[in-house]
């Protein structure tokens, strides 16, 4: 009867993973003319706020409105709310957040594309937004001195780099790049939306707390929409990028390895009479010369003639060790030999009683004992 090994905890969860399916990934988006002329689009729009706040526009006007407004004295009761709501604009706790999700999905999809095209979203933020708010040197609402003024060009004062607004680029380019690498084209539309409710929210919360003007708001929801349509130009450097680091991952791991050394190769069994011979001469050989051939002639049976092969029977070789050969006595006969569970049983025929000379046969026949007496 054949039984099967039972099946361990762990082979049962291993066998779990393997049934799960893994979530398809898309083709990389390629940058088509419909989102070059949607990036020709944004861009214009990005201008056009940049110009109307440094001409001082209406633009400016509604931010001074705005901020006199003070909404955080209008609706208190919600601010310690938005004090934490805040955060998910802020590039410490969202990347790390958003850096772990697209770790997992690389380990699932076996691809660093993930991780690669989230780090050149974020460096595009930085250079980008950063450049143009050390280059317009804006101050925020609280450090405001001059009613009706666009507060630009105010390089080295306190609070002068709030334009356009980094909590809301960030959150539009963290939570923007689920969608861009969603698995599924429904997934992308629902992320899509998502983070676009969510980077307005973010932008429109610095604005109650008085820490933005509007329009930095818009400017950097602009900013980083900017980012997400421009980065198809990025996948190739991306593409080539994985490909160097999965490169010097495997010489890495071959440098620690160290070198494969070659298998030494098997000698040749030698035959048994040879090896018997070979034992024999060496036991032989501080005895005197005469004695090896004596020794081998008595290994081989004389008494009885070997028996002719049966060719129907199936053939049994025992191969032993070379260092079994080796060490074999020499009163052994050559040849393989069976196990004793796969001999024959031989029953003697007759008795097993050893004869003896002074008993008579059981069934003989007894001689007659002589008569004694008067």
């Amino acid at each position: 009867m054949r039984t099967e090994p039972m099946p361990t905890r762990l082979d049962r969860i291993f066998a779990r993973l393997d049934r799960e399916p893994v979530r398809p990934v898309l083709d990389v988006p390629r940058m088509t003319r419909h989102r070059v002329v949607l990036f020709g689009a944004t861009l214009a729009f990005y201008l056009a706020i940049v110009l109307a706040v440094a001409v001082t526009s209406w633009l400016v006007r509604f931010d001074w409105q705005a901020m006199l407004f003070r909404p955080y004295q209008q609706w208190p009761e919600i601010h310690a709310f938005l004090d934490y709501w805040v955060v998910l604009g802020q590039r410490g706790p969202t990347a790390v957040m958003v850096a772990a999700w697209l770790g997992w999905r690389s380990w699932r999809q076996h691809t660093l594309r993930p991780l690669l095209a989230f780090g050149a979203a974020l460096l595009l933020l930085n250079i980008t937004v950063g450049a143009v708010k050390y280059g317009l040197g804006r101050s925020g609402p609280h450090y405001a001195t001059d009613v009706g003024s666009n507060e630009m060009w105010h390089w080295f004062q306190a609070g002068s780099d709030i334009f356009p607004s980094g909590h809301t680029a960030n959150a539009v380019v963290t939570w923007g790049i689920l969608a861009y690498l969603a698995s599924t084209p429904r997934a992308r539309r629902w992320l899509s939306a998502l983070s676009a409710v969510l980077s307005l929210s973010v932008g429109l919360t610095t604005v109650y707390l008085g820490t933005h003007w509007l329009s930095d708001v818009v400017l950097g929801w602009t900013a980083g929409l900017l980012i997400l349509l421009a980065l198809p130009w990025c996948e190739p450097l991306i593409a080539r990028a994985e490909a160097g680091i999965l490169a010097q991952r495997d010489r890495w791991t071959a440098s620690h390895r160290g070198p494969r050394t070659a298998p030494r190769p098997t000698p040749a069994p030698a035959p048994v009479a040879a090896v018997i011979g070979r034992a024999a001469g060496s036991t032989a050989s501080g005895r005197g010369g005469d004695a090896a051939p004596a020794l081998v002639a008595s290994a081989a049976p004389q008494d009885e003639p070997e028996p002719e092969p049966d060719p129907a029977a199936p053939v049994r070789e025992t191969i032993l060790p070379s260092t079994v050969r080796a060490n074999r006595p020499p009163y052994l006969a050559p040849g393989p030999h069976t196990a004793r569970s796969e001999r024959t049983p031989v029953t003697p025929v007759g008795s097993r009683r050893p004869p003896h000379s002074d008993r008579a046969p059981r069934n003989a026949p007894s001689a007659a004992r002589p008569m004694t007496g008067g």
